[in-house]
């Protein structure tokens, strides 16, 4: 099964990707590995997923705004090859976790753009990764991942 058609079999509809608020590119391709930009917590109508894990916001709603991430990371990575059946290797991913200072569940918030990676892509989604806490984010952002992915 091509991941189209697992992304349709889930229901996720890839965004057009967002251009860059500032100066920078949301993605660079160096040989066959892409640096994905950081991918703020935005579904395709363009709502921002807001608010801090600690204060207010559940694991759960980080999870999925994590997930939301993931979505738009694929669909930058889409934009650059065409195809995700280009993917080779999902090699890193950087999640930022807008939180409190007492919040430290930020890898399990995180999870939510790993496991998607991971049931998309099987074990060419399995990566290193870093889940932070940050005291903002843009937008408010409750999370931002950017990632390196390596095509084919």
């Amino acid at each position: 099964m091509s991941i189209d058609q697992k992304l349709a079999e889930l229901g996720i509809t890839l965004p057009t990707p967002k251009p860059p608020v500032a100066n920078y590119v949301p993605v660079v391709r160096t040989g066959n590995l892409l640096f994905v930009s950081g991918q703020v917590s935005v579904d395709g109508s363009g709502t921002v997923t807001t608010g801090k894990l600690g204060a207010g916001m559940s694991i759960e709603d980080g999870r999925a705004a994590a997930r939301l991430c993931a979505i738009n990371v694929l669909a930058q990575v889409k934009a650059v090859t065409g195809d995700l059946g280009a993917v080779v290797r999902v090699v890193k991913l950087v999640g930022f976790v807008n939180s409190t200072l007492e919040f430290t569940e930020q890898p399990a918030v995180v999870n939510g753009c790993s496991d998607l990676f991971v049931e998309l892509f099987g074990d060419k989604g399995r990566h290193a990764r870093s889940a932070v806490g940050v005291a903002s984010l843009p937008f408010n952002a409750a999370v931002e991942v950017e990632a390196i992915i390596e095509i084919a």
